[in-house]
């Protein structure tokens, strides 16, 4: 069995999220109150009670996503489960970061946690939207957006006949119409709040790179596959210009699957999806079978703790 994880990003997030694993586990305890502790934020209260509207704020969502799957990984690594290669959506990507080591974990945190207050207060005024187009291939999504005389642009290739648009709000609903005479199964607006990974956020980008310099990373071979070319990290990289152009170019996911599966894993585990990587996995329609297990509740943690040291 050769695993790795799939971290989620922001969209994942509900209210009630983390509250099972932080009155039934120690080791989510202890992440989330480090977590309150280095950012000052009741991160619990906004994760448990909520209400939505607050939780769904970037600055909220970001860290309460973060909590929850770091909160994850600390259950599995008491019981040595521990990935070959990991990929994250997005704010995924920097829960990967953390898991690995590239950033000590009170330095991710804090960047996290900036990240979500400069995508919340930077993000340029105007009505946007986000959307995922379903079952009809990239090129005649990207084809749908250019026929579109306003911004709206693919921001993330989430897997085989799975593509994200994002910009303002009527050419998101006008691409989409397009997209669906094309042949698109299915429209779908997603749960965010701004025009994400697209050249909208370039100052975003800029207020983000100057936090990321002032991190300390660990510059190591990793098994962190990045979002912008379904690479894995190297020594060599510049990991503060990688995520600060990260937040302004399209997120290649199904690259970063087939990165993953070149490279032996035939165990994806999903840490707590509302957006199921299952589903992204599956339409890869990959040449050998590959197991996917997700953790979406303690009983799916406790089954797959289970089965995998069983495996092993």
């Amino acid at each position: 069995m050769k695993i790795g994880f799939l971290f989620p990003g922001q969209g994942a997030q509900e209210v009630g999220m983390g509250k099972d694993l932080y009155e039934n586990y120690e080791e989510a305890r202890e992440i989330y109150d480090r977590v309150s502790e280095i950012t000052g934020m009741d991160i619990k209260r906004i994760s448990f009670e909520g209400p939505e509207d607050i939780l769904n704020q970037t600055q909220n969502t970001q860290l309460a996503v973060l909590t929850e799957s770091l909160a994850i990984v600390a259950v599995l690594r008491k019981h040595n489960i521990q990935p070959e290669i990991s990929a994250g959506l997005s704010l995924g990507e920097y829960t990967a970061l953390i898991e690995d080591g590239i950033f000590n974990f009170e330095d991710g945190v804090k960047l996290v946690q900036k990240r979500g207050k400069i995508m919340q207060n930077l993000i340029p005024k105007g009505n946007w939207k986000m959307a995922a187009v379903l079952g009809l291939e990239a090129k005649k999504v990207e084809e749908a957006c250019k026929k579109i005389n306003g911004f709206v642009v693919p921001s993330n290739y989430n897997t085989i006949g799975q593509t994200v648009i994002s910009g303002k709000e009527e050419y998101v609903v006008q691409a989409g119409e397009i997209a669906k005479e094309a042949g698109a199964r299915k429209i779908s607006v997603l749960n965010t709040s701004g025009p994400f990974h697209t050249s909208k956020l370039e100052e975003c980008s800029k207020a983000l790179e100057e936090e990321l310099k002032k991190v300390t990373i660990n510059r190591k071979q990793s098994k962190v596959v990045k979002n912008i070319d379904g690479k894995r990290y190297e020594k060599t990289d510049d990991v503060a210009e990688i995520l600060s152009k990260h937040i302004m170019n399209p997120v290649r996911f199904s690259w970063d699957l087939q990165e993953m599966y070149d490279n032996g894993i035939d165990t994806f585990i999903e840490i707590r999806p509302r957006r199921s990587f299952s589903g992204f996995v599956k339409r890869m329609n990959f040449e050998n079978p590959v197991q996917i297990k997700t953790i979406n509740s303690i009983e799916t943690l406790e089954e797959v703790i289970k089965e995998v040291t069983e495996n092993e």
